[in-house]
């Protein structure tokens, strides 16, 4: 197989897949304006030969270690019993040390994790005595978040300043944070800016295929292998070095000794995925009688960055428990409403907030700059004294959307959840709750969390308590052969809030202008549609 990880007749059926679905759309009988789909992705074939053979040579140049591996497969089992893959089963055992549950991995995992040298230097070394695992990770730090499933894994490492012989001092004088993530679903969005960056000469060799690109406050590096999807990627900005601010041109050495030290770390052979299709989400029958929302992309005029307008979009991202305890709970913008005499913070009907202008890059968005995410806002409390509930503006529960894996270090101001499915590959990001009392409840890396669970209540935390206004932001990425991607979370936030009141909206104001998103394996009206709810696995006003 090529080093792109895909063969001829793989393009040719991809290519052909693709024609044919968009064929479909084209004849397809056009739906109604308030129609809502899910999104459709692409499930990437593996291949763990290739994975294997990569192992077996990193292994070479240590020939006592390398013996106590098994490369041949048993014959008796199925492929897909770990046991057909003897030296991933005894690879794994060495890795799981450190990186937990890396056998649930569906992929090959590379991490900047040597562990046949970390192997060897435990059978020289005297008994018990302990490794300094930095040694044997290129000098990044142990792994700060690290989930694996049956759509691959991510992790997340650090470099201190002054650590990595070699590399250029820098003025930034905090660790760098580097993620990587390995996927084998990726989502098919409408994505002009995609597959874009140039090449790293200095690299070209181990990875043929690597892009490096700014995005979205990442430099990234995209790369295929073994057919997979990984993106190296390092939160910085396109600017000049401050001690508080690493600029990118900073982050580029660290990723690249961080490429340089990928090995593979384990992960185990199992049942391909499949493509998912898009289809036309179920909704409520009834018909509320008092929740209403304007149109997807129809934000609140000349608040777009350079008085530009939003993003229309019919995507239900995934079918999510509503974020907000209870209803009712409203969509609005808490930079801009107060401006506008016909949306008040606290009523219906909602209106999108998504392109709202900001300094963050948001590809959706005109000019390339939004919000990432919406602003959501409780009720007030009710006026009148025959209310027998009791209501404390500061007490409104803020819930986990999904079954999922929370990513947040002790400082961070975000929660993160992630899902990591054999049908999606997505996270939610909740802002502006307060991170001490986050901390006191163990909102941390690693914590698996059930939907409908309390996570913490809204606040109006930003950088420091008072920092913006009583409400949740919340948004949505997905993850494309690009990496993590913003994406608007408005209707999937329309679809779960109707679920939560059991009843249908109805969207009011004018048609918005703008093309939908070409939908990619559109499905045929008997497709079974998969389950969506399988498996579980900073920044602004």
């Amino acid at each position: 197989m090529p080093p792109g990880g895909e063969t001829v007749v793989g393009k040719s059926f991809r290519f052909v897949s693709l024609l044919l679905a968009s064929l479909s759309l084209l004849t397809a009988t056009p739906g109604t304006a308030d129609e809502i789909r899910s999104p459709s992705l692409t499930a990437l074939r593996v291949d763990w030969r290739a994975a294997l053979d990569q192992f077996r040579t990193e292994i070479n140049s240590r020939p006592l270690i390398a013996g106590d591996f098994i490369f041949v497969p048993r014959r008796s089992v199925s492929r897909y019993d770990p046991r057909a893959t003897p030296a991933l089963v005894q690879l794994n055992a060495v890795s799981s040390q450190f990186f937990t549950g890396i056998a649930r991995s569906s992929v090959p995992v590379l991490l900047p994790f040597d562990a046949v040298a970390y192997l060897e230097a435990q059978r020289n070394g005297a008994p018990g005595t302990p490794l300094a695992l930095s040694r044997y990770q290129a000098d990044f730090n142990p792994v700060d978040m690290f989930d694996a499933g049956p759509a691959g894994y991510s992790a997340t490492f650090s470099l201190e300043p002054g650590a990595g012989e070699g590399m250029p001092s820098r003025t930034f004088a905090k660790p760098v944070e580097v993620q990587i993530t390995g996927s084998a679903l990726v989502y098919d969005i409408a994505d002009p800016a995609s597959g874009k960056g140039e090449p790293v000469k200095p690299l070209a060799t181990i990875f043929p295929d690597l892009r490096k690109f700014i995005r979205e406050g990442y430099v990234r590096y995209a790369f295929t292998r073994f057919g997979v999807a990984y993106v190296v990627s390092i939160p910085c900005l396109d600017s000049i070095a401050k001690p508080r601010r690493l600029a990118c041109k900073e982050a580029y050495p660290v990723a690249e000794r961080f490429l340089k030290a990928l090995r593979v770390a384990g992960g185990q052979r199992m049942r391909p995925l499949m493509d998912v299709a898009s289809y036309v989400t179920e909704r409520p029958v009834p018909r509320s009688t008092d929740f209403s929302y304007r149109p997807s992309g129809d934000i609140i005029p000349n608040t777009g960055y350079r008085k530009q307008g939003g993003h229309p979009d019919a995507m239900a991202y995934a079918q999510i428990r509503f974020p907000l305890e209870k209803a009712p709970a409203f969509v609005h913008s808490q930079s801009y409403a107060k401006r506008d005499k016909d949306d008040g913070p606290t009523a219906y009907p909602w209106r999108d907030n998504f392109c709202e202008s900001r300094s963050f890059e948001v590809w959706q968005c005109g000019g390339g700059y939004g919000h990432q995410g919406e602003d959501i806002r409780a009720a007030n409390c009710p006026s009148s004294d025959d209310s027998h509930e009791p209501c404390d503006p500061k007490q409104r529960g803020v819930v986990a959307v999904r079954d999922a894996v929370v990513i947040r270090a002790p400082k961070d101001q975000a929660v993160t959840l992630e899902v990591n499915s054999r049908t999606e590959r997505i996270r939610f990001r909740y802002m502006h709750m307060n991170p001490q009392a986050l901390n006191a409840d163990g909102v941390l890396n690693g914590r698996i969390v059930s939907e409908g669970e309390k996570i913490g209540v809204i606040s109006n935390f930003l950088d420091h308590p008072a920092g913006t206004s009583m409400h949740l932001h919340f948004d949505i990425q997905v993850f494309t052969r690009d990496g993590w991607i913003w994406v608007s979370p408005y209707v999937t936030l329309v679809s779960a809030y109707e679920r939560l009141i059991r009843a249908r909206g109805r969207e009011i104001g004018p048609e918005i202008a703008g093309t939908p998103q070409p939908v990619a394996h559109a499905a045929p009206e008997d497709v079974v549609k998969p389950d969506l709810r399988e498996g579980t696995s900073s920044e602004e006003n």
